[in-house]
């Protein structure tokens, strides 16, 4: 890894040495904008697009059908992108019944991800949980318990890695004890009880948090089983906040610009893996707006922590975000689903429940579940309404809506109209292949980044050779998303699907054809 190694030294000294001036220029500070309509600059590439219509029927066609269509499957369908997550650590630590030893984190993580609607894994730990000596990882025994569960029930993982947490102050602060040594703090008090934030500013942060970027990438960056890394950005739980918490990187140019190196860090370490930024308005004068700017045009995703608690312009960018971009959403709030104590409202619906239903109406990909797997259970079982809602709507939902046949210029041509029945669009670029049964012949291709967008239908074509007349093809699809990985891609129609996932397609013989006919 030595250019990754060069780069990080670089630019951890350009950034040391950028803060340590008394008159930091501020970058290019982006003001308060509607997301809706903004110029985020183009979607990720499309390689081999496809011809996305329009489709006429002039222009060499002889005579087209429509040869197949489908239903939008009510089943819940696991695709990268999209899902229930439940937490095997958050910012207090495991469950509760861990904390009060009467299960062991072993327990724990094993009921969690048995559960049968959680799709990925979730760990939120302080610095000091992955690393206790400069220059090595010392993970936290929950990350080899979160990865071996995942590998054995097909889950995905994600985490986020704090830099502050007011879980344990002032005692226990999120940064390893060596690097305590090294990095100043500032004393201060959150809700009237004492406080200690690091001095983000610092050279000793920024080269310990360069070493800890790349010591992570080089760990899970090429780890098929994790989706997603919450961006770690300034404050509590890495959220870019601190409430009444003054900002130890102050003023404002100083933090804008630690911030904009911090994620500019972490953008080009993770080449894989999505990083996803919190939406967080600029409370603290942290760069905030900055740093969410530059990982959207980079081509990642979004989260927030509270679709109840959320101020309106956090609603507003979420719900108005490039179709390509995915956001993780969840809600703290009444995170230990007990039963007994979620209030229920005239209509008949929890307070739980009716948040969940929001996160569909502003257009999520992911739903938190927090830790709780017995009070999970339970839950569902009592309130099974916005789990059930949540798995069949939840993130995107594509099928081939409908397969058309045309005869131009004396070749088939099938057309696909590909349907996004979920809430989001597509979270990177769609491939589509068609090949035939016996394996003769293989075409494929690409739409446009985020198409299908929600809700919505995108039309693809592709031109066959004279030989495929009459034969019988399958449709396969396949999500490219950061740094060209490729997964693979489950449909979600109703109608049975081929053994290997495919779409069947069944091509009509030449001068089978009749005009608007449909088989």
């Amino acid at each position: 890894m030595p250019n990754r190694r060069d780069f990080f030294k670089t630019s951890a000294a350009a950034a040391a040495a950028s803060v340590s001036a008394s008159a930091v220029q501020a970058r290019a500070d982006v003001p308060i904008h509607l997301w809706e309509g903004y110029d985020f600059g183009p979607g990720p590439d499309v390689p081999d697009r496809l011809n996305q219509g329009p489709f006429g029927l002039d222009d060499g066609v002889a005579s087209w059908a429509t040869i197949g269509y489908s239903s939008p499957g009510e089943h819940h369908v696991r695709n990268y992108g999209t899902g229930l997550i439940g937490y095997t650590w958050e910012e207090g630590g495991p469950a509760r019944a861990v904390r009060a030893g009467r299960e062991t984190l072993e327990q724990s993580v094993d009921k969690l991800s048995s559960l049968p609607f959680v799709d990925l894994l979730y760990i939120r730990c302080d610095w000091r949980d992955v690393q206790s000596s400069p220059g090595r990882l010392d993970l936290n025994p929950v990350w080899d318990l979160t990865l071996q569960a995942a590998r054995q029930r097909g889950l995905r993982v994600c985490f986020r890695v704090q830099l502050s947490n007011t879980v344990g102050q002032p005692d226990r602060l999120a940064l390893p004890d060596f690097l305590r040594e090294r990095v100043p703090v500032v004393k201060g008090l959150n809700n009237g009880r004492p406080h200690y934030e690091p001095k983000y500013d610092h050279p000793e942060f920024m080269r310990a948090f360069r070493e800890l970027n790349e010591l992570l990438a080089e760990r899970f960056d090429r780890d098929p089983l994790v989706e997603f890394m919450d961006l770690m950005m300034y404050g509590f739980w890495g959220e870019g906040h601190s409430h009444d918490f003054p900002n130890p990187a102050s003023p404002y140019p100083v933090s804008e610009a630690v911030f904009s190196e911090i994620t500019r860090l972490q953008l080009n370490a993770w080449t894989k893996v999505q990083l996803a930024a919190n939406t967080q308005p600029d409370s603290n004068q942290a760069g905030n707006r900055q740093v969410v700017d530059m990982v959207v045009r980079d081509h990642g995703w979004l989260r927030s922590d509270s679709v109840i608690h959320d101020e309106p312009i956090q609603i507003e960018r979420l719900s108005n975000r490039p179709p390509w971009c995915a956001v993780v959403m969840e809600q703290g709030w009444r995170r230990d689903h007990d039963t007994d104590k979620i209030p229920v409202d005239e209509a008949g619906f929890n307070a739980k429940e009716k948040s969940m239903l929001l996160a569909l109406s502003m257009g999520a990909n992911y739903w938190a579940l927090w830790t709780e797997a017995d009070n999970l259970a339970k839950y569902n079982e009592q309130w099974p309404g916005g789990i059930t809602a949540l798995r069949k709507r939840l993130g995107w939902r594509v099928r081939p809506g409908w397969v058309w046949q045309r005869e131009r210029w004396g070749r088939p041509e099938l057309i696909l109209g590909m349907v996004n029945d979920g809430v989001a669009g597509v979270p990177g670029v769609l491939r589509l292949s068609v090949e035939s049964l016996d394996g003769s012949l293989r075409l494929s291709g690409c739409l446009d980044a985020g198409r299908p967008y929600a809700g919505d239908i995108r039309q693809a074509a592709f031109l066959l050779p004279e030989s495929a007349w009459g034969q019988k093809m399958k449709l396969s699809g396949e999500l490219i998303t950061r740094g060209g990985t490729v997964r693979p891609v489950n449909w979600s129609c109703a109608q049975q699907l081929l053994g290997d996932g495919s779409f069947p397609i069944n091509l009509k013989e030449q001068g089978g054809l009749r005009w608007g006919e449909v088989f």
